[in-house]
């Protein structure tokens, strides 16, 4: 094993096995399924049954208010004063009170009437309530305008266009249906995910470099290896160290998530589905079936993702940008005494990944623009832009010149890096400036 070879195992395995590493292999899996899983969950759990006791005195609601999973609306025909004195003893949740009108008085009606409770009713309720009486108060006034009532009520019909986009090929290959709200949040998500790696590991690399510097036990190792083998090596042996973390995360939290899909579709298999519509005989089965199309469209939208090119592509983006803005952090770390230091010349290095991280947005709105074909090929970029691209189904020959541009580019700010790093790495006591890095840029 040469020097390098030594180094990287080094960097390795004193990594691996630290405590932090451990509890964030196995944390990390466990928060990014909660974040798909816990609003999941807590829905289902949140689904209370709220009861709405309704004192209609002007009979225009007439029981027409429709009850739903989670909310059902009682109708009451005891006086007003006395239902709102009972109100704080019952079991209603609130209580909606439509006071009498004069005919044609619809403006003095929808005025006055008022949702009665001794706790704070939420937001989805109160939204609910005002929607479902500001459409029988429309009926009134179509009413009151002689509309045919049937007319009415087709109108009202709730019209649910799911437009499929179908993408064309050519006759060697079959017509795909793409689906752009997956494509779209998983390639904003990739994108995020390869921003906070290079940042993380970027920023090690440059924490060990000013570490070893100020404890000057690099002095004790430049006597061994050549400082071009050292960063090399510090590098490669953290990029393994986010390789190992990632590969485990990525199977951690396809077992979290194959285990929660396994569950939902045994939920809402096609021998649950009569079995859940049974369950709601007083109208509500309208809102069951569409949970039911919805989990299994979310499960048939999740399976249509290639994750055989997603996986290796994120792959090969994190290292190699990592690879390129890892020689630059550390040298970074080789020219400063302190992490106080490292302002001065983060900024400049960070600007592209920003740059990137904030294009993002309009590269999802145009994944197949010029800005967005030229950001992915350009190193500085591509790792970020590339993966919010990528679901998208990026061309072959764009995709090929982007991951031969990164390696190129991680080339060349290796071959910077190692410049400044060779000479900065036993430089004590000075301020760095950026007229210093051009100095060293020449020798």
């Amino acid at each position: 094993m040469g020097k390098i070879g030594l180094i990287i195992k080094r960097e390795y395995t004193t990594r691996v096995r630290k405590r932090s590493f451990i509890i964030m292999t196995f944390l990390g899996p466990i928060l990014m399924a909660a974040i798909g899983i816990v609003p999941i969950w807590l829905a289902s759990v949140n689904e209370s049954v709220r009861i709405i006791q309704v004192i209609d005195e002007s009979g225009t609601v007439e029981y027409k208010l429709k009850s739903n999973d989670n909310l059902k609306f009682v109708y009451s025909q005891q006086p007003f004063a006395q239902a709102k004195k009972q109100l704080e003893k019952s079991d209603f949740y609130a209580m909606v009170h439509i006071p009498s009108f004069k005919d044609g008085d619809l403006v003095h009606l929808q005025r006055n009437i008022k949702i009665y409770a001794y706790s704070q009713v939420s937001l989805n309720v109160k939204v609910y309530i005002q929607n479902q009486i500001e459409k029988q108060l429309e009926r009134e006034m179509l009413k009151a305008e002689n509309v045919d009532q049937a007319i009415v009520e087709r109108t009202e019909e709730t019209i649910n266009v799911q437009i499929p986009i179908i993408e064309l090929a050519d006759k060697k290959n079959k017509d795909t249906s793409a689906d752009v709200e997956v494509s779209t949040a998983l390639g904003a998500f990739s994108g995020i995910l390869i921003y906070v790696f290079i940042f993380l590991f970027g920023a090690q690399v440059m924490r060990g470099v000013i570490e070893e510097k100020t404890n000057r036990i690099v002095e004790v190792i430049i006597s061994s290896v050549k400082p071009f083998q050292l960063m090399m090596g510090k590098i490669i042996g953290i990029a393994f160290v986010g390789l190992t973390q990632f590969l485990l995360w990525v199977l951690l939290t396809a077992g979290i998530y194959t285990a929660f899909l396994g569950s939902v579709k045994q939920k809402y298999s096609a021998d649950n589905i009569e079995m859940l519509m049974k369950k709601s005989p007083d109208g509500t089965s309208v809102e069951n079936m569409d949970k039911v199309m919805s989990a299994q469209n979310a499960i048939e939208r999740v399976n249509q993702i290639n994750w055989g090119l997603m996986i290796p592509c994120f792959i090969f983006y994190f290292i190699g940008g990592y690879l390129l803005y890892g020689a630059l952090f550390a040298a970074i770390g080789g020219a400063v005494d302190s992490e106080s230091d490292t302002q001065q010349f983060m900024l400049p290095i960070t600007i592209p990944l920003i740059f990137s991280f904030v294009m993002a947005q309009t590269v999802l709105n145009d994944p197949t623009g010029p800005m967005a074909k030229w950001l992915s090929i350009i190193p500085f970029t591509s790792p970020i832009i590339m993966m919010v691209r990528l679901p998208f189904k990026v061309p072959i020959s764009e995709l090929i010149a982007s991951m031969v541009c990164l390696i190129l580019g991680f080339i060349f700010t290796t071959w910077i890096a190692s410049k400044i790093y060779r000479t900065g790495i036993l430089m004590y006591g000075k301020r760095i400036t950026w007229k210093d890095l051009g100095k060293w840029l020449r020798y």
